[in-house]
């Protein structure tokens, strides 16, 4: 096993957690946590706990469904874990003092779908051990997201995956909410493993920051239930593997990608689509576990090693490399920024398995650009 990279990330994921997780523990959350925004926008506390939470829960969620062993790092998860269910139970309680907002405005249906695919990803560890309480104050929480209309984006699929985790955690199901976001994505497919953000095709990286992710892991559930979505489910699974083909060959030797499209704060969230192909297996046949890892590890350092990433009490900066505030657009906030955990997916993965194991393997950039005589990439087929 790498035990260095492992480890290296292990400690990130730690870094991320503790200031959040740690204050939602002590009910301190909106006492304590720094506020940072572009210039002129003050709403942002109204949505920015739930953010940091939901997301931070998004990434870190594999990683804790692993579960306590007697290795330092499994004493870690479990300690990580309990202040997790800890954290869930602060924001879904109306008498806690971190009670967060699931009804007003917007922004909380992106979180509480944020929220609901950490549930996903963890079932064992965020939601079968909480209290029958909570768990019943989960679901009234995503119930409240229900009255927001969702914009005709990369939104809809937040309505999905909320009405994908209360069906399941047994809050009922709003079928056209749960249907109508699959159904564009369907139609948005644009060709070579990309959807558009709507109607059109965005320079961005939202088809890792949410559409690839969310669309999949609902049609893990949507698939099984209705007949009909079964070769959407195959195809969104193969355009998954082509978006990740695509992410590996964006990195360069130094961990750099292109700046390219909005919400770039995100940081190496950018890399949702590669980390996640990567821990649930999916990985093109010509990408070794191992060269995923290899540029997963460079965009983490990268993105979230920079002096000034963080700031003196451990809280996360607007940036993509560096503390670099312009670069925050007006719905950016310190609380959005925690989407970075998802990069840490494969942390999901076991110690042994050969994400881990096996020796570090050249990136593509790397071996073209050294003159290794590497095969052709081609585009994927379109599936209709």
């Amino acid at each position: 096993m790498n035990s260095g990279d492992r480890c290296e990330w292990v400690q990130m994921a730690i870094k991320l957690a503790e200031p959040v997780l740690g204050a939602l523990d002590q009910r301190q959350l909106k006492a304590i946590m720094p506020v940072e925004a572009a210039p002129g926008v003050s709403d942002r506390p109204d949505y920015m706990h739930l953010e940091a939470l939901a997301r931070l829960l998004c990434g870190l969620a594999p990683w804790l469904e692993l579960g306590e062993d007697d290795t330092e790092e499994g004493r870690l998860r479990g300690r990580l874990a309990k202040l997790a269910r800890s954290a869930i139970d602060a924001a879904t309680d109306p008498k806690s003092p971190d009670f967060m907002n699931f009804s007003q405005g917007r922004q909380p249906l992106v979180d509480a779908a944020f929220l609901a695919q950490a549930m996903v990803r963890a079932p064992r560890e965020l939601w079968e051990k909480l209290e029958p309480r909570v768990q019943a104050n989960v679901v009234t929480a995503l119930q409240a997201t229900r009255p927001i209309p969702p914009g005709d984006s990369n939104w809809r699929l937040f309505a999905t995956m909320v009405e994908v985790w209360l069906h399941r955690a047994g809050g009922g199901c709003n079928e056209e909410r749960l249907l109508a976001g699959i159904r564009k994505h369907q139609a948005w497919y644009v060709g070579d493993g990309m959807y558009g953000d709507g109607p059109e095709f965005h320079w961005d990286y939202y088809n890792s920051y949410v559409i690839q992710p969310m669309l999949v892991e609902a049609l893990d559930w949507v698939g099984e239930q209705w007949d009909e979505w079964k070769a959407f489910q195959s195809a969104a699974r193969e355009h998954l593997t082509r978006w990740a083909t695509v992410q590996e060959r964006l990195v360069a030797p130094d961990g750099s990608f292109p700046v390219i499209g909005r919400s770039i704060a995100y940081r190496c969230a950018a890399f949702q689509g590669l980390a996640m192909a990567a821990w649930r297996h999916m990985l093109p046949p010509e990408m070794k576990p191992a060269q995923a890892r290899a540029a997963l590890t460079a965009v983490i350092r990268r993105s979230l090693g920079a002096e000034g990433t963080f700031d003196a009490q451990g809280w996360l900066r607007i940036g993509l490399s560096g503390h670099q505030p312009a670069l925050g657009e007006n719905y950016i906030s310190t609380g959005s920024l925690y989407l970075c955990s998802t990069a840490l997916l494969p942390l999901g993965l076991p110690a042994d398995d050969p994400f881990w194991r096996d020796p570090a393997v050249a990136t593509t950039w790397e071996q073209a650009w050294s003159g290794k005589d590497i095969p052709a990439d081609h585009a994927l087929k379109r599936q209709l």
